[in-house]
């Protein structure tokens, strides 16, 4: 569907003017170790081209997905653990919350995605990537 991502890589789309979103994306960018990962921000035409195809309800989802040509589309909590899962040990140890069942993860991610203004606030604008990570980054 996004033919500027490469095959081997998965794109995380996130809110760019969520600073907990930024900080995250700064974490994942930290522990990639094999590059696995691209970013784009929700508001980007990249992240409303693919929120139009999946005719995703932002009001419902709002913070992070994890989109790959092969695999399409993860949302909510299951986005946040397939990424924690590619980060190593020990960040990957995570995935044992894959045992919890999705209703029971995404209400706590859900509380968090709602209050994540208020608790880390909020950017004016997206962030704008420092050029040596410019590459890591779709429009």
């Amino acid at each position: 569907m996004i033919e500027s991502l490469p095959k081997h890589k998965q794109l995380i789309l996130f809110d760019g003017v969520c600073n907990l979103c930024n900080s995250s994306v700064q974490y994942v960018i930290k522990y990639d170790r094999t590059n696995t990962f691209m970013f784009a921000p929700l508001q980007s035409h990249v992240g409303k081209q693919i929120i139009d195809h999946y005719k995703i309800d932002t009001s419902k989802t709002d913070s992070i997905l994890l989109y790959s040509n092969e695999n399409g589309l993860s949302i909510k909590s299951t986005a946040a653990l397939k990424i924690a899962k590619q980060l190593g040990f020990p960040r990957s140890f995570m995935a044992i919350f894959f045992i919890v069942p999705p209703v029971m993860r995404n209400w706590v991610y859900d509380y968090i995605a709602k209050n994540r203004y208020k608790w880390y606030g909020k950017k004016e604008a997206c962030m704008i990537p420092t050029p040596d990570l410019k590459e890591k980054f779709l429009n």
